[in-house]
Protein backbone atom coordinates (compact mmCIF):
# COMPACT_ATOMS: atom_id res chain seq x y z
CA UNK A 1 0.00 0.00 0.00
CA UNK A 2 2.89 1.82 0.91
CA UNK A 3 4.46 1.76 -2.47
CA UNK A 4 1.31 2.49 -4.53
CA UNK A 5 0.67 5.40 -2.31
CA UNK A 6 3.91 6.36 -2.86
CA UNK A 7 4.43 6.00 -6.74
CA UNK A 8 0.48 8.00 -7.06
CA UNK A 9 2.17 10.85 -5.23
CA UNK A 10 5.16 11.05 -7.26
CA UNK A 11 3.31 10.52 -10.43
CA UNK A 12 1.06 13.86 -9.67
CA UNK A 13 4.05 15.87 -8.35
CA UNK A 14 5.68 15.16 -11.90
CA UNK A 15 2.54 16.33 -13.50
CA UNK A 16 1.77 19.53 -11.63
CA UNK A 17 5.75 19.94 -12.23
CA UNK A 18 5.03 19.32 -16.51
CA UNK A 19 1.80 21.82 -15.65
CA UNK A 20 3.82 24.39 -14.25
CA UNK A 21 6.54 24.47 -17.20
CA UNK A 22 4.43 24.41 -19.70
CA UNK A 23 2.27 27.76 -18.14
CA UNK A 24 5.67 29.63 -17.71
CA UNK A 25 6.50 28.54 -20.98
CA UNK A 26 3.29 29.83 -22.59
CA UNK A 27 3.54 32.81 -20.50
CA UNK A 28 6.70 33.57 -22.07
CA UNK A 29 5.64 32.79 -25.33
CA UNK A 30 3.04 35.01 -24.92
CA UNK A 31 5.06 37.57 -23.47
CA UNK A 32 7.50 37.24 -26.56
CA UNK A 33 4.41 37.96 -29.22
CA UNK A 34 3.72 40.94 -27.63
CA UNK A 35 7.14 42.09 -27.47
CA UNK A 36 7.67 41.78 -30.81
CA UNK A 37 4.57 43.54 -32.04
CA UNK A 38 5.76 46.14 -30.03
CA UNK A 39 9.11 46.66 -31.20
CA UNK A 40 7.86 46.31 -34.83
CA UNK A 41 5.17 48.69 -34.26
CA UNK A 42 7.97 50.60 -32.45
CA UNK A 43 10.61 50.47 -35.42
CA UNK A 44 7.71 51.33 -38.29
CA UNK A 45 6.84 54.53 -36.14
CA UNK A 46 10.20 55.35 -36.42
CA UNK A 47 11.52 54.89 -39.76
CA UNK A 48 11.11 57.52 -42.69
CA UNK A 49 7.46 56.51 -43.69
CA UNK A 50 8.42 55.74 -47.48
CA UNK A 51 11.49 53.38 -45.97
CA UNK A 52 8.46 51.45 -43.62
CA UNK A 53 6.28 51.20 -46.77
CA UNK A 54 8.67 49.85 -49.14
CA UNK A 55 9.52 47.32 -46.14
CA UNK A 56 6.12 46.31 -45.53
CA UNK A 57 5.68 46.16 -49.47
CA UNK A 58 8.04 43.76 -49.70
CA UNK A 59 6.86 41.68 -46.97
CA UNK A 60 3.31 41.29 -48.15
CA UNK A 61 4.24 40.17 -51.62
CA UNK A 62 6.81 37.92 -49.94
CA UNK A 63 4.14 36.41 -48.00
CA UNK A 64 1.96 36.07 -50.64
CA UNK A 65 4.34 34.33 -53.03
CA UNK A 66 4.31 31.69 -49.75
CA UNK A 67 1.11 29.41 -50.06
CA UNK A 68 -0.60 29.15 -46.87
CA UNK A 69 -4.34 28.76 -45.54
CA UNK A 70 -4.99 32.46 -45.19
CA UNK A 71 -3.97 33.06 -48.67
CA UNK A 72 -5.97 30.12 -50.37
CA UNK A 73 -8.99 31.94 -48.16
CA UNK A 74 -8.45 35.38 -49.75
CA UNK A 75 -8.06 33.76 -53.11
CA UNK A 76 -11.60 32.44 -52.47
CA UNK A 77 -12.93 36.23 -51.12
CA UNK A 78 -11.16 37.80 -54.55
CA UNK A 79 -12.34 35.64 -56.91
CA UNK A 80 -15.97 35.92 -55.33
CA UNK A 81 -16.00 40.11 -55.81
CA UNK A 82 -14.76 39.41 -59.45
CA UNK A 83 -17.30 37.19 -59.76
CA UNK A 84 -19.85 39.49 -58.46
CA UNK A 85 -18.92 42.39 -60.93
CA UNK A 86 -19.46 39.86 -64.18
CA UNK A 87 -21.38 36.31 -62.95
CA UNK A 88 -21.56 34.97 -66.77
CA UNK A 89 -17.94 34.81 -66.50
CA UNK A 90 -15.79 32.86 -64.43
CA UNK A 91 -12.36 35.32 -63.17
CA UNK A 92 -9.29 34.09 -65.01
CA UNK A 93 -7.46 32.39 -62.03
CA UNK A 94 -3.97 34.35 -62.96
CA UNK A 95 -5.88 37.95 -62.12
CA UNK A 96 -7.57 36.68 -58.94
CA UNK A 97 -4.08 35.55 -57.92
CA UNK A 98 -2.90 38.78 -58.56
CA UNK A 99 -5.21 40.71 -56.82
CA UNK A 100 -4.39 38.99 -54.01
CA UNK A 101 -0.87 39.69 -53.90
CA UNK A 102 -2.11 43.05 -54.08
CA UNK A 103 -4.40 42.36 -51.13
CA UNK A 104 -0.77 41.39 -48.95
CA UNK A 105 0.50 44.35 -50.06
CA UNK A 106 -2.32 46.83 -48.71
CA UNK A 107 -2.58 44.79 -45.69
CA UNK A 108 0.96 45.46 -44.93
CA UNK A 109 0.41 49.29 -45.84
CA UNK A 110 -2.59 49.04 -43.01
CA UNK A 111 -0.26 47.84 -40.52
CA UNK A 112 2.43 50.23 -41.06
CA UNK A 113 -0.31 53.28 -40.99
CA UNK A 114 -1.89 51.79 -37.90
CA UNK A 115 1.56 51.78 -36.79
CA UNK A 116 2.48 55.75 -37.85
CA UNK A 117 -0.83 57.14 -37.16
CA UNK A 118 -0.41 58.35 -33.59
CA UNK A 119 2.17 60.64 -34.75
CA UNK A 120 0.51 61.49 -37.59
CA UNK A 121 -0.44 65.81 -36.47
CA UNK A 122 -4.10 67.06 -37.19
CA UNK A 123 -2.75 68.99 -39.91
CA UNK A 124 -1.51 66.49 -41.91
CA UNK A 125 -4.53 64.09 -41.49
CA UNK A 126 -6.90 66.56 -42.93
CA UNK A 127 -4.53 66.87 -45.54
CA UNK A 128 -3.96 63.31 -46.67
CA UNK A 129 -7.84 62.45 -46.43
CA UNK A 130 -10.10 64.02 -49.34
CA UNK A 131 -13.91 63.75 -48.16
CA UNK A 132 -16.66 62.91 -50.65
CA UNK A 133 -20.36 64.46 -50.59
CA UNK A 134 -21.62 61.96 -48.22
CA UNK A 135 -19.60 63.51 -45.41
CA UNK A 136 -21.62 66.67 -45.23
CA UNK A 137 -24.71 64.31 -44.19
CA UNK A 138 -22.69 62.53 -41.20
CA UNK A 139 -21.45 65.95 -39.81
CA UNK A 140 -25.00 66.73 -39.87
CA UNK A 141 -26.19 64.17 -38.05
CA UNK A 142 -23.54 64.54 -35.47
CA UNK A 143 -24.31 68.10 -34.94
CA UNK A 144 -28.12 67.56 -34.48
CA UNK A 145 -27.30 65.06 -31.42
CA UNK A 146 -29.53 62.31 -33.05
CA UNK A 147 -26.44 59.83 -32.51
CA UNK A 148 -24.92 57.61 -35.41
CA UNK A 149 -23.64 54.50 -36.22
CA UNK A 150 -20.77 54.03 -39.00
CA UNK A 151 -21.09 50.47 -40.23
CA UNK A 152 -17.45 49.85 -42.02
CA UNK A 153 -16.18 46.57 -43.74
CA UNK A 154 -12.33 45.68 -43.46
CA UNK A 155 -11.25 48.16 -46.24
CA UNK A 156 -8.41 50.53 -46.65
CA UNK A 157 -7.41 52.49 -43.31
CA UNK A 158 -10.74 52.62 -41.23
CA UNK A 159 -8.67 54.04 -37.99
CA UNK A 160 -7.61 56.80 -40.77
CA UNK A 161 -10.57 58.09 -40.32
CA UNK A 162 -11.35 57.63 -37.27
CA UNK A 163 -8.50 59.76 -35.89
CA UNK A 164 -9.76 62.42 -38.05
CA UNK A 165 -13.44 62.95 -36.84
CA UNK A 166 -11.27 63.04 -33.47
CA UNK A 167 -9.82 65.72 -34.70
CA UNK A 168 -13.23 67.29 -36.04
CA UNK A 169 -14.57 67.07 -32.54
CA UNK A 170 -16.60 63.67 -33.30
CA UNK A 171 -14.56 60.86 -31.45
CA UNK A 172 -15.54 57.45 -32.18
CA UNK A 173 -16.80 54.44 -29.61
CA UNK A 174 -15.65 50.92 -31.22
CA UNK A 175 -15.53 47.28 -30.27
CA UNK A 176 -12.37 44.81 -30.77
CA UNK A 177 -12.28 41.37 -30.80
CA UNK A 178 -9.59 40.16 -27.72
CA UNK A 179 -6.20 39.40 -29.04
CA UNK A 180 -4.10 37.18 -26.82
CA UNK A 181 -1.56 37.84 -24.78
CA UNK A 182 -3.75 40.33 -22.78
CA UNK A 183 -0.69 42.73 -22.56
CA UNK A 184 -0.63 43.30 -26.14
CA UNK A 185 -4.45 43.54 -26.11
CA UNK A 186 -4.44 46.71 -23.68
CA UNK A 187 -1.05 47.97 -26.00
CA UNK A 188 -3.30 47.58 -28.58
CA UNK A 189 -6.17 49.77 -27.32
CA UNK A 190 -3.44 52.31 -25.67
CA UNK A 191 -2.79 53.03 -29.24
CA UNK A 192 -6.28 53.75 -30.56
CA UNK A 193 -6.56 55.87 -27.32
CA UNK A 194 -4.05 58.41 -28.34
CA UNK A 195 -6.06 58.89 -32.01
CA UNK A 196 -9.00 59.80 -30.41
CA UNK A 197 -10.75 56.29 -30.53
CA UNK A 198 -12.22 54.44 -27.30
CA UNK A 199 -12.09 50.60 -27.78
CA UNK A 200 -14.78 48.58 -26.00
CA UNK A 201 -13.75 44.65 -25.81
CA UNK A 202 -16.15 42.32 -28.09
CA UNK A 203 -16.71 39.96 -24.63
CA UNK A 204 -17.23 42.35 -21.88
CA UNK A 205 -20.75 42.10 -20.66
CA UNK A 206 -20.89 45.81 -20.65
CA UNK A 207 -19.98 46.79 -23.92
CA UNK A 208 -23.95 46.61 -25.03
CA UNK A 209 -24.80 49.17 -23.15
CA UNK A 210 -22.59 51.38 -23.01
CA UNK A 211 -23.14 51.32 -26.99
CA UNK A 212 -26.30 52.13 -26.29
CA UNK A 213 -25.50 55.04 -23.71
CA UNK A 214 -23.08 56.52 -26.47
CA UNK A 215 -25.64 56.43 -29.12
CA UNK A 216 -28.38 58.29 -26.61
CA UNK A 217 -25.97 60.42 -25.68
CA UNK A 218 -25.89 61.61 -29.26
CA UNK A 219 -22.51 60.20 -29.88
CA UNK A 220 -20.54 58.18 -32.77
CA UNK A 221 -20.37 54.30 -32.88
CA UNK A 222 -18.12 52.73 -35.26
CA UNK A 223 -18.40 49.06 -35.80
CA UNK A 224 -16.22 46.87 -38.39
CA UNK A 225 -19.50 44.46 -39.24
CA UNK A 226 -18.29 42.50 -42.52
CA UNK A 227 -17.52 39.55 -40.19
CA UNK A 228 -19.32 37.54 -38.02
CA UNK A 229 -17.50 37.01 -35.27
CA UNK A 230 -19.71 35.66 -32.43
CA UNK A 231 -21.76 33.16 -35.29
CA UNK A 232 -25.29 34.49 -34.34
CA UNK A 233 -25.80 36.88 -36.32
CA UNK A 234 -28.54 37.79 -39.81
CA UNK A 235 -28.58 35.53 -42.07
CA UNK A 236 -28.03 37.36 -45.57
CA UNK A 237 -26.70 37.29 -49.32
CA UNK A 238 -23.24 38.22 -49.53
CA UNK A 239 -21.65 38.27 -52.92
CA UNK A 240 -24.00 35.69 -54.28
CA UNK A 241 -23.80 33.19 -51.60
CA UNK A 242 -25.93 32.72 -48.27
CA UNK A 243 -23.55 33.62 -44.80
CA UNK A 244 -24.08 35.63 -41.55
CA UNK A 245 -23.33 39.17 -40.64
CA UNK A 246 -23.41 41.11 -37.12
CA UNK A 247 -27.12 42.36 -36.32
CA UNK A 248 -25.36 44.96 -33.90
CA UNK A 249 -25.37 47.64 -36.44
CA UNK A 250 -28.99 47.67 -37.05
CA UNK A 251 -30.08 46.54 -33.58
CA UNK A 252 -28.56 49.34 -32.11
CA UNK A 253 -30.11 52.16 -34.76
CA UNK A 254 -33.53 50.89 -34.31
CA UNK A 255 -33.15 50.30 -30.22
CA UNK A 256 -31.58 54.51 -30.32
CA UNK A 257 -33.20 56.03 -33.60
CA UNK A 258 -29.59 56.67 -34.86
CA UNK A 259 -28.85 57.08 -38.30
CA UNK A 260 -27.24 54.17 -39.87
CA UNK A 261 -23.98 55.25 -42.20
CA UNK A 262 -22.13 52.51 -44.25
CA UNK A 263 -18.57 54.18 -44.97
CA UNK A 264 -15.07 53.25 -45.63
CA UNK A 265 -12.34 54.72 -45.70
CA UNK A 266 -10.08 53.58 -49.15
CA UNK A 267 -5.96 54.10 -49.43
CA UNK A 268 -4.27 56.12 -51.72
CA UNK A 269 -3.87 57.74 -54.46
CA UNK A 270 -0.10 57.54 -52.93
CA UNK A 271 -0.08 58.85 -49.69
CA UNK A 272 -3.51 59.73 -49.33
CA UNK A 273 -6.94 58.53 -48.30
CA UNK A 274 -10.27 58.70 -49.53
CA UNK A 275 -13.48 58.78 -47.44
CA UNK A 276 -16.63 57.48 -48.55
CA UNK A 277 -20.19 57.77 -46.99
CA UNK A 278 -22.95 56.24 -48.07
CA UNK A 279 -26.50 57.79 -47.47
CA UNK A 280 -28.40 56.65 -44.19
CA UNK A 281 -30.03 53.25 -44.49
CA UNK A 282 -33.73 53.20 -43.96
CA UNK A 283 -34.03 52.71 -40.46
CA UNK A 284 -37.51 53.23 -39.80
CA UNK A 285 -39.72 50.61 -38.04
CA UNK A 286 -41.82 48.75 -40.31
CA UNK A 287 -42.31 45.36 -38.87
CA UNK A 288 -40.87 43.43 -35.56
CA UNK A 289 -37.89 44.22 -34.38
CA UNK A 290 -36.47 40.42 -35.67
CA UNK A 291 -38.02 41.80 -39.80
CA UNK A 292 -36.60 45.13 -39.40
CA UNK A 293 -33.05 44.20 -38.28
CA UNK A 294 -33.21 41.39 -41.08
CA UNK A 295 -34.03 44.21 -43.59
CA UNK A 296 -31.31 46.44 -42.53
CA UNK A 297 -28.96 44.11 -42.44
CA UNK A 298 -29.41 42.72 -45.71
CA UNK A 299 -29.19 46.16 -47.03
CA UNK A 300 -26.09 46.78 -45.09
CA UNK A 301 -24.66 43.37 -46.84
CA UNK A 302 -25.45 44.84 -50.57
CA UNK A 303 -23.72 48.64 -49.62
CA UNK A 304 -20.53 46.69 -48.51
CA UNK A 305 -20.60 45.16 -51.65
CA UNK A 306 -20.92 48.23 -53.15
CA UNK A 307 -17.66 49.81 -51.11
CA UNK A 308 -15.65 46.83 -51.63
CA UNK A 309 -15.96 46.30 -55.34
CA UNK A 310 -14.08 49.73 -55.54
CA UNK A 311 -10.92 48.03 -54.12
CA UNK A 312 -11.42 44.38 -53.92
CA UNK A 313 -7.11 44.15 -53.07
CA UNK A 314 -8.07 47.00 -49.91
CA UNK A 315 -10.84 44.49 -48.51
CA UNK A 316 -8.52 42.52 -45.24
CA UNK A 317 -10.53 39.72 -44.85
CA UNK A 318 -8.72 36.54 -44.49
CA UNK A 319 -10.83 34.35 -42.43
CA UNK A 320 -13.19 32.21 -43.94
CA UNK A 321 -16.67 34.16 -44.67
CA UNK A 322 -19.24 31.62 -45.61
CA UNK A 323 -20.39 28.38 -44.88
CA UNK A 324 -18.45 26.77 -47.94
CA UNK A 325 -15.25 28.18 -46.66
CA UNK A 326 -15.27 26.48 -43.63
CA UNK A 327 -16.64 23.47 -45.25
CA UNK A 328 -13.11 23.44 -47.66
Amino acid sequence: MAVTVTGATAAWTAATDRRRTCLVGDRLRRHAVFLLYRGAGAALGALPERVASVVAAFVGTLLARVPNKDLAVRTRHIARVLRSTSPVVAPDPDVVRRWAVRSYRSYARYWVEGARVPRVGESELRRRLTLDWGYDRLTEALESRRGVVLALPHVGSWEWGGAFLATAGHPMTTVAERVEPEELFEWFLEQRREIGLDVLPLDDGATGRTLLKVLREGGLVGLVCDRDLVGNGIDVEFFGERTTLPAGPATLALRTGSLLFPAAVFAGPAEHHFAVVTAPLDTARSGTLRTDVARITQELAHRFEWLIRRAPEQWHLYQPNWPSDRER
